[in-house]
């Protein structure tokens, strides 16, 4: 299954208490604005139509899909995972040998070894291939295996990566990252040259996959995500927020906060991003 990165220390935080599962019809229609779809292919093209913007994994569309979202009035990012790598991905046993540890909470991934050039090859091929397909850009996907593995050479093998990918004259929105991202600001001042916009989950909402519900985000972690996410924004970065949840309250305040600072936002009722 195609997934989002959920923070790892998300077991440390308090109960919660939402199921995460109410119908998207009974959610803020606000998120129309941003949605993010990375458990579906082209064959559920209808639940896409609806959005401004989109994220999808266009390994599973074809140009002529994304050619018919465009028609449409859809700007179309692709899900794209430099960090770690899947075992139901056709390349998983091509790429096997890289892999650093398992991804806990997702069974069927591992952590990869990005200062490999093999790896930063594929990467680069891989989204050259999407970028035929007429994408607008790039969502990227883990690169906290920075945050997994603190060295240098997994440092600058995501550099590498990411200036190739950001080479290609399209959007680049990092998912989370903040470890990575923050040293690179401070080592070079800004990230405007690796990226052009954040998505950041879980600021405001938290799901805990023992018990599978959603629930409020600890006061401690949403005030350092915000002032993450803002200093991006200084940094002229576009920001998304990426939520789970369903409690009316919660939204509200997604979409508050949201409206204020100018960033896009979409509220999930599924991790499976469905």
């Amino acid at each position: 299954m195609k997934k989002i990165f959920c923070l790892i220390i998300i077991l440390s935080f308090p109960i919660l208490t939402t199921a995460c599962n109410t119908d998207k019809e009974n959610l803020s229609q606000k998120e129309k604005d941003y949605g993010v779809f990375l458990s579906i292919d082209a064959s559920e093209m209808e639940k896409l139509t609806s959005y401004q913007t989109v994220v999808i994994d266009a390994q599973y569309f074809s140009k002529q899909d994304i050619q018919t979202l465009h028609k449409n009035g859809t700007t179309v990012y692709t899900y794209l995972n430099v960090g770690s790598i899947e075992n139901f991905r056709d390349y998983y046993s091509e790429y096997e040998n890289l892999t650093l540890g398992d991804y806990e909470n997702w069974e069927e991934e591992k952590w990869i070894d990005v200062s490999d050039t093999t790896w930063q090859t594929f990467i680069a091929d891989l989204s050259d291939s999407l970028l035929e397909k007429d994408v607008d850009g790039f969502f990227i996907d883990n690169c906290d295996v920075y945050y997994y593995q603190l060295t240098g050479e997994i440092f600058l093998g995501l550099t590498e990566i990411l200036r190739g990918i950001k080479a290609s004259g399209k959007d680049v929105i990092i998912n989370g990252g903040n470890t990575y991202i923050t040293r690179y600001r401070q080592t070079y001042g800004s990230a405007k040259d690796i990226m052009s916009a954040v998505n950041q989950e879980e600021v405001f909402s938290i799901y805990d996959f023992d018990t599978s519900t959603c629930g409020t985000n600890t006061a401690e972690e949403k005030a350092y995500f915000c002032d993450y996410i803002e200093a991006c924004s200084a940094d002229g970065m576009d920001v998304y927020l990426l939520e789970y949840t369903t409690d009316r309250n919660l939204i509200a305040q997604i979409e508050t906060y949201c409206e204020e600072k100018g960033f896009r936002y979409y509220i999930s009722d599924s991790i499976e991003l469905d």
